[in-house]
């Protein structure tokens, strides 16, 4: 069984019956993302060591009976969300080196859940676009069509879950960023 094309409720009850690990999970997805991003570009900055003390932090909860929903299934952040301590792009040269000393609402809501970061999607420079071409970092292909593109700005998102390089992924929206490339990637 391919864990990397199962659903966030099968995974969940995979971990919960204990037919996996979170940091076997982890591993496989961190495998596939080895595998298959240099030609998708999905991900900016893939965060395999703190992808894996993640998942060491969940399997904890999940052993002593205590995990929420999301509690140890890998996932994908859109590098426009500030994540304390890695690097948050914008998919751009001039913030190429900034490292947030905070998180966004949202991860710490996330983080409560104890989930676990791959690392942070690509998307088009500073979410002004609707490819995901326009990335300092490179163009991130469609992963159903290499010759297409994966629609934006949160382009890296959905090509992340659409080559099962995550579970699932955050983006935002602010005119179609999230929809639009949801349904290019085919994954609505």
């Amino acid at each position: 069984m391919d864990l990397t094309q199962q659903t966030i409720g099968k995974l969940r009850q995979m971990l919960d019956r204990k037919e996996v690990s979170a940091p076997e999970l982890t591993k496989a997805y961190l495998d596939r993302i080895a595998a298959y991003d240099k030609t998708i570009q999905s991900y900016i900055t893939v965060t395999a060591e703190r992808a894996m003390a993640d998942a060491d932090a969940a399997q904890k909860k999940i052993d002593a009976g205590n995990a929420g929903v999301l509690c140890g299934i890998p996932m994908a952040i859109k590098d426009n969300i500030c994540t304390d301590g890695i690097k948050t792009t914008c998919a751009s040269k001039m913030l190429e080196n900034f490292i947030p000393p905070y998180n966004a609402t949202v991860m710490e809501k996330l983080m409560a859940q104890n989930v676990v970061m791959l690392g942070k999607a690509s998307m088009d420079e500073f979410a002004m676009g609707s490819t995901t071409e326009t990335s300092y970092y490179g163009v991130t292909k469609n992963p159903w069509n290499a010759e297409h593109v994966p629609g934006g700005s949160s382009g890296g998102s959905a090509a992340a879950v659409a080559a099962g390089e995550c579970s699932y992924a955050l983006g935002s929206d602010t005119g179609g960023s999230i929809r639009q490339p949801a349904s290019y990637c085919g994954i609505v």
